[in-house]
């Protein structure tokens, strides 16, 4: 893929996670700057989320941790834990604030 091509997505990925958050009604400050996408909680807690055109990847940091998702069949699937983009999100989403997004 080129990097334009991941770029598109990125900014799919980020316009969905955006729009999740919104319709969802939960107290998540979301805001993107650049590349970077950040959810803020009532604590001060925070998931950044961010393109990494390098290695073509979506990178998530929350309090528990790094995770880097690359595009595998369609989905975005983590090497590391195999845990998959939305579903990690709406993990993480969950453990910061208690709202439960369907993203």
């Amino acid at each position: 893929m080129t990097e334009s091509e991941f770029n598109e997505l990125a900014d799919a990925i980020f316009s969905r996670i955006g729009s999740a958050v919104d319709a969802s009604g939960a107290d998540i400050e979301c805001s993107l700057n650049g590349a970077v996408l950040e959810l803020e909680f009532d604590d001060g807690a925070q998931i950044i989320i961010n393109r990494h055109a390098p290695t073509q990847e979506i990178w998530l940091a929350a309090r528990s941790g790094g995770f880097h998702y690359a595009l595998q069949d369609g989905q975005w699937f983590s090497r590391r834990d195999g845990s998959e983009l939305f579903g990690k999100l709406a993990e993480l989403v969950r453990a910061g604030c208690g709202a439960a997004v369907v993203f």
